[in-house]
């Protein structure tokens, strides 16, 4: 399987990128291709229009923003499973994600999805995970029914992704194994056709 793990934080000190590299780590140990978008990387605007809205564009303006989203429309094309790692800003998803994910929507269809979210906090990120459920749901790509939360991320996880903690290594397992199956389901069923 093709796993896409959108990484939600931008900001100079984040955590996220830790917790990227150990979600990498685990699907890669099950097997699976994984590529991380990072939107510190690829440096999305303020969604004006969507990759729908300009992949067709012959426009000098729109030029720059294709060359952005074209090799995010060619990997979403192919995955077979989207990976969320998102912070918890305000009791909600990071803007930076919620931006990224708004610029697809078709490409999204019938994919499942998951959440890793996280906090310095004992809470692990799962009030904003509750917004991205409704968010994810809406633009086609299902959230599996487990989360995988990281409380006190600065103390779980390493800055080279492992896990610090033996409740970490242990617990991820069955939502790891959760997101495979979903991922084998819904490919099985979209090889077969899809409602619309």
């Amino acid at each position: 399987m093709v796993v896409a793990v959108l990484l939600g934080s931008v900001r100079p000190e984040r955590m996220g990128e830790r917790v990227a590299k150990w979600v990498k780590a685990e699907l890669t140990k099950a097997g699976h291709e994984v590529v991380v978008v990072d939107p510190a990387k690829v440096e999305l605007p303020l969604l004006a229009n969507m990759w729908k809205e300009v992949k067709d564009s012959d426009s000098a303006e729109d030029s720059a923003l294709k060359a952005k989203l074209k090799p995010l429309a060619d990997l979403y094309a192919r995955v077979d499973g989207f990976c969320i790692v998102s912070a918890e800003y305000n009791h909600t998803a990071p803007p930076a994600l919620i931006n990224l994910i708004d610029y697809f929507l078709q490409d999204y269809f019938f994919k499942p999805s998951a959440i890793v979210c996280y906090s310095a906090t004992p809470f692990g990120g799962v009030r904003g995970a509750m917004g991205l459920r409704s968010l994810l749901a809406e633009v086609g790509m299902p959230t599996i029914p487990s989360l995988q939360p990281i409380p006190s991320v600065g103390t779980a996880l390493s800055e080279a992704g492992v896990p610090l903690t033996q409740e970490l290594a242990e617990k991820s397992g069955k939502f790891f194994k959760e997101f495979d199956w979903y991922m084998r389901a819904f490919k099985a069923e979209r090889a077969l056709g899809v409602p619309y």
